[in-house]
């Protein structure tokens, strides 16, 4: 496993419930700002394996990014279950919801 890939395993198990990253901004953190699809990579192949909470990480835009009706609503749901309010297009207010690790 690459240190970038170690970076954001942890930072996206840091994601509090309640809170969202962006992809970008865990691949920001982790050292590669461009990588943010590297992030969605990572997410699909890990998210099972280590247990991480996927449903908390969203598009630059604070929308859910899923094209899946399924997956989209169950991310919503997930969402909604932590106390974020999810409009039915999938948006999340990024300004009251967005995660800044120190």
């Amino acid at each position: 496993m690459t240190e970038f890939t170690q970076r954001a395993l942890n930072i996206i198990a840091g994601i509090p419930a309640g809170h969202v990253m962006t992809y970008g901004q865990i691949a920001a953190l982790a050292g590669s700002p461009r990588a943010a699809r590297q992030i969605v990579r990572i997410l699909h192949s890990m998210s099972k394996k280590h247990k991480l909470p996927w449903h908390r990480v969203i598009n630059a835009q604070g929308k859910i990014g899923l094209q899946d009706l399924d997956s989209f609503t169950l991310q919503k749901m997930a969402l909604e279950s932590e106390g974020i309010v999810v409009s039915a297009a999938g948006e999340i207010k990024l300004e009251r919801y967005q995660f800044h690790p120190m």
